[in-house]
């Protein structure tokens, strides 16, 4: 019986009409040479109650696990901060107002995630509203000359990038001597009874409740776990990390390893 063959991803504004993943598409998940324009096109279809979603499906602690990150990176007084695959300004936000940082930048390649962020920024003081500023940008082509920041970070986003070795070169390129990189992603449990409830939750559950909550139609919820347990395990990423030219990675395990944050810092030579 011959296999159901995959459909191109939708072109932009065409989420409603055309799923970013089906069922057939979610097969090795990660090598799909179309995977960067199906990520976006399913951001851009959930991109209005993703924020819901993470609130109710990590139980609220999403935010926790970004205040972890904004201390994991140790910003000092004056130092530039970029957040890459920013999604709705979230962490971009955390390091801004839990942090001593001066010039905060989030980027991402999903305008409707960044046209959400910038309302949330809208809605900010004055002077938190002045170090802050969202732009489109790619993890795997920043648009920001070599040495421009202090930290990087990238919080739930590696994993949905086309190339993350690409993604984690260009990191280092754009941080200066002596930089920070954090990365915030989902893990799996090493703990075998923890890690069967967290895969029945999330295999299971979530793709159900979470796709009712988006009203979702892009496949969103499909992909997420399916990108989850094909992707690297937190010890590849630190490996792949200092392969990029970082050094002294190290993964903190939160919330029984649901999700590590992984810091590593560019030489300083």
């Amino acid at each position: 019986m011959p296999h159901a063959q995959s459909q191109p991803a939708p072109p932009a504004g065409e989420h409603a009409r055309h799923p970013a993943w089906t069922d057939a598409d979610l097969d090795r998940v990660h090598e799909r040479a179309d995977k960067h324009d199906r990520v976006r096109a399913m951001f851009g279809a959930i991109a209005g109650r993703y924020d819901l979603n993470n609130r109710v499906h990590s139980f609220w602690r999403d935010q926790a696990w970004r205040r972890f990150a904004v201390r994991a990176a140790g910003v000092r007084a004056g130092e530039h901060v970029l957040d890459a695959a920013c999604g709705t300004g979230d962490l971009t936000l955390a390091f801004a107002r839990r942090s001593p940082a001066g010039r905060v930048v989030g980027g991402d390649f999903t305008p409707e995630m960044l046209e959400l962020a910038g309302a949330k920024l809208a809605r900010c003081p004055d002077p938190l509203r002045g170090r802050v500023s969202f732009c489109q940008a790619d993890a795997m082509d920043l648009p920001f000359p070599d040495a421009s920041f202090d930290v990087v970070s990238i919080a739930f986003g590696i994993r949905n990038v086309q190339d993350p070795d690409l993604a984690f070169r260009e990191f280092a390129r754009v941080l200066r001597p002596g930089g920070r990189l954090v990365v915030l992603e989902f893990d799996r449990p090493r703990n075998p009874a923890i890690r069967w409830g967290n895969d029945v939750y999330c295999n299971v559950i979530m793709p159900r409740t979470a796709t009712l909550i988006a009203h979702d139609r892009s496949g969103a919820y499909k992909y997420l776990p399916k990108s989850v347990g094909a992707f690297m395990d937190r010890d590849e990423l630190a490996r792949r990390v200092e392969a990029a030219g970082f050094e002294d990675a190290q993964g903190s395990p939160l919330t029984f390893g649901v999700c590590v944050c992984t810091v590593a810092r560019r030489p300083a030579r």
